[in-house]
């Protein structure tokens, strides 16, 4: 057994830190005197409710499952530290970013996005990439993906998307057609789609992939001067991925690679790092701009927005628990910092409600007091108050209300946000008609290589072909109008099933 990694070697390493076994004990800290068997009256006798130890074992088993992420299911995670390497500060006034050296505590959380918790790495998916920073003017969560673009630019349409990533609600089967019919209805999707469909949309494991924050976000600095801007992770490992086949054949050899991985290079002292980059759009610049600089289906081209290097990633620390750490961590786009505000950015606006409202539900009104979310950098000085699952001293005898006049934490306006001015009608304004194929051309003529793009045709191919006829000549149509050649080739793939 001289071959088994750290991961499968997990508990052989615990036992190697007990020097004896403890007293088992019940919730409350009694210590057991039989855990192989529960009380009855006699041999063959019936339970007695008194049995306290088994009604305690039996009560929180039957609550040992919290809901299931509706999207975002199946991850791993792993802790470490960011540093800065490069000065922003003429940019932005956060204090994680205030000196070159500063090293701030984060959490990360990779993940595939429309699978169950059981689904395989390998699945064809974009990967979540959610990092916290435990900052010392509290917790900022960058939350994003290993794309740089997303399927949809209005959140009204997320819940009915994520739908046609889940299962038929008559078969509880996943259904082509579903996923075909929405995506070739909202030819903004197209982008993100091409990506997916690309061997970037299997990667090799979590190490060797890059990250996005994916939204545009404003900065500000200690002067009040904004800029817009987008984050990128570059993985420092080297981008790897699967061919479609490699995908299939890791589904089936080992489905969990992917956590495998991270846990045994972290285990090993092999800790994954990555470079942290920015773009910055000035406000003149996005006025000016061809395309909607907030359009979350749309990149901003490096050759004109050049990536700005800020610091380091580093991940040196496997959880210590996964459910305490990796299932309970809480991640929220609204979770931000002086010095890093939102931007009109659609998709971003509706994120930030809908995250924390998951949350509440999930893991309850009070879901910051559990360790992993808790901003342990900044003290919590709010009304908030009571709740299931209160863990701390509730704020001691502080008052419970504002305004008060006993010396209860008062508000500051040195942290005011920065200041825009908005107008225009209000209404519900349709994007389906922006430009929706000109970046994906450029992606297909300019980014990928002949044997990428071969590999994006036949994994297409390969999927769509199980959708009826009129979805698949919708969708090459709308491949089409990214460049002739993409549709044409996809069209000729698709004959070789018929």
């Amino acid at each position: 057994m001289a071959n088994r990694d750290k991961a499968s070697d997990q508990l052989k390493e615990f036992k190697k830190t007990q020097t004896k076994p403890e007293t088992l004990t019940t919730a409350t800290g009694a210590p057991i005197d039989n855990k192989n068997a529960i009380l009855t009256v006699g041999p063959r006798g019936p339970l007695l409710m008194q049995d306290f130890a088994y009604t305690d074992e039996m009560a929180h088993f039957g609550r040992e499952r919290i809901p299931e992420r509706v999207v975002h299911a199946k991850g791993a995670g792993a802790f470490g530290y960011f540093e800065v390497t490069h000065d922003i500060s003429r940019y932005c006034k956060a204090k994680i970013f205030e000196h070159v050296g500063k090293k701030t505590p984060l959490g990360v959380r990779f993940s595939t996005v429309g699978g169950e918790s059981g689904s395989p790495d390998s699945a064809r998916d974009p990967r979540g990439f959610a990092v916290k920073f435990y900052t010392d003017e509290g917790n900022w969560d960058l939350v994003g993906n290993n794309t740089p673009i997303f399927f949809i630019r209005d959140p009204m349409l997320f819940p009915n998307f994520i739908h046609t990533q889940k299962r038929n609600p008559v078969t509880h089967l996943k259904d082509p057609d579903m996923f075909w019919d929405f995506i070739t209805l909202r030819p903004e999707s197209t982008h993100q789609v091409s990506f997916l469909f690309s061997n970037r949309g299997t990667p090799n494991g979590y190490r060797h992939m890059n990250g996005y924050g994916s939204h545009t976000f404003k900065l500000v600095n200690k002067d009040g001067n904004p800029v817009y801007c987008k984050f990128h992770y570059k993985t420092d490992q080297g981008i790897k991925n699967l061919t479609g086949d490699e995908a299939a054949e890791m589904a089936k050899c080992d489905p969990d690679f992917a956590i495998r991985d991270l846990y045994n290079a972290i285990a090993e002292g092999n800790y994954p790092t990555y470079t942290m980059y920015i773009q910055v759009m000035t406000y003149e610049e996005a006025e000016k701009h061809r395309w909607n600089p907030f359009d979350l289906t749309k990149i901003w081209p490096h050759s004109e927005f050049p990536l700005i290097p800020v610091g380091k990633l580093v991940l040196n620390r496997n959880p210590k628990n996964y459910f305490a750490e990796v299932e309970q961590i809480a991640f929220c786009p609204g979770h931000l910092v002086p010095g890093i505000e939102a931007s009109p950015d659609k998709m971003l606006q509706g994120r930030i409600f809908s995250y924390s409202d998951t949350h509440r539900h999930r893991l309850g009104t009070n879901y910051f007091q559990i360790p992993v979310n808790c901003p342990f950098n900044a003290r919590t000085y709010n009304y908030q108050r009571d709740g299931p699952q209160c863990v701390t001293d509730n704020q001691n005898g502080a008052p419970n209300y504002f305004p008060n006049s006993f010396q209860g934490p008062q508000d500051n306006l040195k942290y005011a946000s920065h200041v825009d001015h908005v107008s225009g009608d209000v209404k519900r304004y349709n994007t389906a008609d922006d430009d929706n194929f000109t970046q994906v051309g450029s992606f297909w003529r300019n980014v990928l290589s002949e044997y990428d793009r071969t590999h994006l045709i036949n994994n297409i191919a390969g999927h769509l072909k199980d959708a009826q006829e009129f979805l698949q000549k919708r969708a090459v149509h709308n491949f089409s109008q990214c460049d002739p050649e993409y549709g044409r080739r996809l069209e000729e793939a698709l004959a070789k099933y018929k």
